[in-house]
């Protein structure tokens, strides 16, 4: 490899880095030994072989294939065609004929080697997604997307990947076989589209612009009161791994733990035969036995998406404990360990069955956290035991009502452990209807905004 590619990979690796994505100095020259056997102008094949070799979790491969595309675009400025795209009497594209040819090209597996897909999504993102702006001439892939609207063009992908003509084509276009393949088909014209702007728009701002807001977070750090629908199917295959990591570690201190404390007493006695001096260490008998958990969660509005995803990954970690228990509320507070103890069902399914059957709302529909607390202190503070942890999961928006931080005072007593895991930023408590600063003198208060945070919350916290 040549200094320069060295420098070039090696800057595309600290980029990498500096998104989140872990790569050691073994995956560097990984790295640079792929590039010395691949054609740099295969770009398909570079880009796998990278991600080979400098991936580890697969959950950043969205991430990898954004910054590569900016590191390592198909070329730059204007792309050569050498076919035009169907226009109207006037010139303009006739936009209803581009769909019908973008669904023959996406449905004929030739298109793509031979560049014509390529050189008609260059025209649209050329003359759809142009626009004119303040600082000059741009590109939006929204803009074009718009136009060309790929999720409609599914079914026209379908029945020409069926191979028959009008009514039998449409027919046989809707067998699953046809309508999953067609439906990828338009999901990579959309991914297409938007790597072409995004190449375009990096010519002009320079890729370091682009990058602030093209390439997107890691999974592990979305936000979870911000998360789209997209984003939160991203997080939730965080979670499996993340719960397996996290049982790893817990199971080793457990093992750990089971030699007990040192006995002090025990220790200075046996150290009477060496004249003092403490060579061997005594230790207490462990407490046998698991501890128990009560999560109280809050489920109303946004935040009930951090409280599924936290819910998702104690559930997952469940056999670390010989008991379970949790409550949900959003101004009363309900038992609703039975709608998750049935692991192998739709988690998602079981939340919003939840929700939608469970007496947790019977007052004005706002979170009241001041009403939950005393309410489960009148009708389940006995499930805590000092042998017991409790986790509560809300954001402490209490919308004015009375907080009765007293209630909130006697389950921490209770509880051997007690800790408060709130999805927004530190600095938002104690702000507007918040009384997260209140609570926090109570009990122990961890920001968790993402899957990041979380499992490093949970995993220093959970007792064992």
């Amino acid at each position: 490899m040549t200094a320069p590619l060295v420098a070039h990979l090696t800057e595309f690796v600290d980029e990498l880095r500096r998104r989140g994505i872990v790569v050691g100095p073994s995956g560097l020259i990984d790295a640079a030994s792929a590039m010395e056997v691949l054609d740099l102008l295969e770009r398909p094949r570079l880009r796998e072989g990278l991600a080979t070799t400098l991936l580890v979790d697969h959950a950043h491969r969205g991430v990898f294939d954004r910054v590569f595309d900016l590191w390592f675009p198909i070329g730059a400025g204007m792309r050569t065609v050498t076919e035009d795209l169907p226009r109207d009497e006037d010139g303009a594209l006739d936009v209803e004929a581009v769909r019908e040819l973008l669904a023959e090209l996406l449905a004929d597996d030739s298109a793509a080697n031979d560049g014509r897909l390529d050189q008609a999504i260059a025209m649209i993102v050329d003359e759809l997604g142009r626009y004119g702006s303040t600082k000059g001439e741009a590109f939006s892939a929204y803009q074009a997307l718009s136009a060309v609207s790929p999720q409609t063009l599914i079914a026209k992908i379908a029945a020409a990947m069926a191979g028959g003509e009008g009514d039998e084509g449409s027919r046989a276009g809707t067998e699953p076989m046809y309508r999953q393949a067609a439906r990828k088909r338009a999901d990579d014209l959309r991914a297409a589209i938007e790597r072409e702007t995004q190449r375009r728009m990096a010519d002009r701002n320079g890729r370091d612009k682009v990058g602030a807001y093209a390439v997107p977070p890691l999974p592990e750090k979305v936000n979870f009161l911000s998360a789209g629908a997209k984003e939160q199917v991203e997080i939730r295959k965080t979670i499996e791994p993340l719960a397996r990591l996290l049982a790893a570690k817990l199971e080793t201190r457990r093992r750990r733990a089971h030699r007990g404390a040192v006995d002090v007493r025990k220790t200075l006695r046996a150290s009477m035969s060496t004249g003092g001096v403490p060579i061997e260490l005594s230790h207490r008998k462990p407490r046998p036995g698991r501890p128990e958990l009560t999560i109280i969660c809050d489920v109303s509005g946004s935040v009930a998406g951090f409280s599924q995803f936290t819910l998702r990954l104690v559930y997952a970690l469940r056999q670390q404990f010989s008991k379970v228990r949790v409550f949900a509320f959003v101004d009363t507070v309900d038992e609703v360990t039975d709608f998750f103890d049935h692991g192998e069902e739709d988690f998602g399914a079981a939340m919003h069955h939840m929700i939608s059957t469970a007496r947790i709302s019977t007052r004005d529909g706002h979170s009241d956290y001041g009403n939950m607390l005393a309410g489960f202190v009148s009708d389940y503070g006995d499930s805590l035991t000092h042998r017991g942890a409790l986790l509560v999961l809300g954001d402490a928006r209490n919308n004015y009502h009375d907080p009765h931080a007293d209630a909130l005072r006697e389950l921490v007593q209770r509880a051997r452990h007690a800790y408060w895991l709130n999805p927004e930023a530190e600095q938002h408590w104690g702000t507007g209807d918040s009384i997260a600063t209140d609570y926090a003198e109570v009990i122990d208060m961890f920001e968790c905004r993402n899957a990041g945070q979380l499992g490093t919350v949970i995993a220093d916290l959970l007792p064992i």
